[in-house]
């Protein structure tokens, strides 16, 4: 399944073009000719490599970590390319092999002697897609220095797919598992190296991100990946066992897949990596492999995290890192959607067995575990995802909103609570949250043959907070409370940032968020109609019983 822009969201960028006099940043001995914002109160800083561009023999590679420019003076007024992925619109902007670079928004007109707090981005998309130009901070920045906080806003793009996260017994071999996750910490150095530059606290960064973005975040916090490069980390909708991980052979059939389909290196079975480093395989030629080797996976996600042994960024399962106290010790605020698994659910899901095929296939060979969950969540759409919806089926079977019940916790529910549990019997400032803004409409689109007509069908699903944290839910289509929420939510974001506490009492008025303790944990509601702290204890016997069954489901 490969999911598709909201089309509102691809003109983002053109909605905040009113640009101002060039602003300039010296990087080294290089000028960097950025962008202003909104009358000239953000500035921008586009498109600045933070590694060499990872082609030809650096393909497959771990980042080659990039110190300066080359150049006396650096046009940093736009975004670089996407990273190589399948398209998402009709602009058919596949990206590039060359897109690892970083992007810096701040406050304009800043003495060099000012610090402020950093807020760093990773942007999600299933590992398959996605770019750090999707997301234009400037209402973010402009509401932080609005409420006497501001803040350095700060995004990347890492590599995605087999070119990110290629998995199979050659990439074991040659310490070329999980790259995606080592771009991001090239680019958490760079940002501890430059970021004072741009008037930004190195001591001083948020790590947050969305989906993708937030298991990333999520896997580099296990294992302490973190330490030193952020104090602070924001997860929405992901958590570190939200990845289904396994080892590298796992999907060695996706990465066989991929090397078949490109004709240079179909009968290179033993050193294929070598094969796809040299330069008569061309960006097509891999863009094409990529998007065979999709459409043949038996997995939704052949792309992801994979364990990587002993030294490496994931030694073992998420659930036993955070069981052994193996992760890095900073707060974290982390929530997800009400109705998470609509995203996920194909609308084809007509019975359990079908049901049970899936889940055996994707997260674990125990069909006594697999049977025992399904039946743990009632045969009544009524109590179906999405909630609130009565018997309404949407012209689908109604086992279809059992299974998007199951999906929400299984993928993300489930892990952010035990996520939550467990850091705070560690001593770690948690906070917790449950985003269900009726009528939030997603950036994302599932791009299923047979989805209803009716978008409703939908609920308040994965991505839908997104438009609320950068300002535009007016520009999708949300209600009109939708704003003012979004609002009161980038308030308790920016006050985390700055201050470790979602309440500083600045900005607009809000209900106190409770920290996340103990058996009575509390979630912040987030919802134009009421948010208000709730319990955490919807679906209890089955989320506890997913997560006594962690390692069995690779969490």
């Amino acid at each position: 399944m490969f999911h598709k822009l909201a089309p509102i969201f691809l003109i983002l960028s053109a909605a905040f073009s009113r640009v101002a006099p060039t602003p300039t940043v010296q990087f080294g001995g290089t000028t960097l000719n950025g962008a202003s914002y909104l009358n000239e109160s953000v500035e921008f800083y586009g498109g600045i490599p933070y590694a060499e561009p990872p082609i030809g023999a650096l393909r497959f590679k771990p980042p080659v970590y990039r110190r300066r420019l080359t150049v006396p003076t650096f046009n940093a007024s736009v975004y670089g390319m996407s990273c190589l992925q399948p398209t998402t619109s009709t602009s058919n902007d596949t990206g590039s092999e060359d897109c690892l670079t970083i992007n810096v928004y701040k406050p304009a007109g800043l003495a060099k002697d000012v610090t402020l707090p950093v807020m760093t981005w990773i942007y999600g998309g299933g590992f398959k897609i996605g770019t750090s130009q999707s997301y234009n901070a400037t209402e973010l920045v402009a509401q932080s220095i609005t409420r006497g906080t501001p803040v350095v806003y700060v995004s990347f793009n890492y590599r995605l797919g087999p070119l990110g996260l290629p998995p199979g017994r050659e990439a074991l071999q040659q310490n070329a598992l999980n790259l995606a996750m080592k771009d991001q910490l090239a680019a958490l150095k760079w940002v501890q190296d430059n970021i004072g530059l741009f008037n930004g606290d190195k001591d001083k960064v948020t790590v947050f991100g969305e989906s993708a973005g937030a298991m990333s975040a999520a896997v580099l916090y296990v294992n302490s990946n973190l330490e030193g490069l952020a104090r602070a980390m924001i997860l929405e909708s992901g958590s570190p066992g939200s990845a289904i991980v396994y080892d590298a052979l796992r999907r060695q059939s996706d990465w066989d897949n991929f090397v078949h389909a490109i004709p240079e290196c179909a009968h290179r079975t033993s050193d294929s990596i070598a094969c796809l480093q040299q330069a008569n395989v061309s960006t097509s030629d891999i863009f094409q492999a990529y998007l065979a080797a999709n459409a043949e996976s038996d997995f939704d996600y052949p792309w992801v995290p994979t364990l990587d042994g002993p030294h490496g960024l994931l030694p073992d399962l998420p659930s036993v890192l955070m069981d052994e106290g193996r992760f890095t010790r900073i707060p974290f605020i982390t929530g997800t959607n009400l109705d998470e698994g609509t995203f996920f659910a194909t609308p084809r899901m007509n019975s359990t067995a079908m049901m049970q095929s899936y889940i055996v296939s994707n997260y674990t060979t125990s069909e006594e575990i697999v049977d025992k969950l399904i039946a743990l969540y009632p045969d009544d759409p009524a109590l179906g995802s999405p909630f609130g919806t009565g018997n309404e089926t949407f012209g689908l079977n109604p086992q279809w909103k059992r299974y998007t019940t199951i999906l929400g916790d299984l993928m993300v529910n489930s892990q952010r609570r035990a996520f939550a549990q467990t850091a705070v019997k560690f001593g770690i400032d948690v906070f917790g949250y449950l985003f269900s803004d009726a009528g939030a409409q997603p950036i994302l689109q599932p791009s299923f043959s047979n989805e209803p007509a009716d978008r409703s069908y939908l609920g308040v699903t994965h991505t839908a907070d997104l438009a609320y944290i950068y300002g535009f839910t007016a520009l999708l289509g949300d209600p009109p409370s939708a704003a003012p929420l979004g609002r009161i939510m980038v308030d308790y974001w920016l006050s985390f940032a700055t201050s470790l506490n979602p309440n500083d009492g600045r900005g607009n008025k809000r209900p106190e968020w409770p920290k996340y303790a103990g058996e009575n944990a509390m979630l912040l509601q987030l919802s134009s109609a009421n948010t208000s702290a709730i319990p955490d204890d919807f679906r209890e016997t089955q989320i506890e019983f997913i997560n006594s069954n962690a390692k069995a489901l690779r969490r």
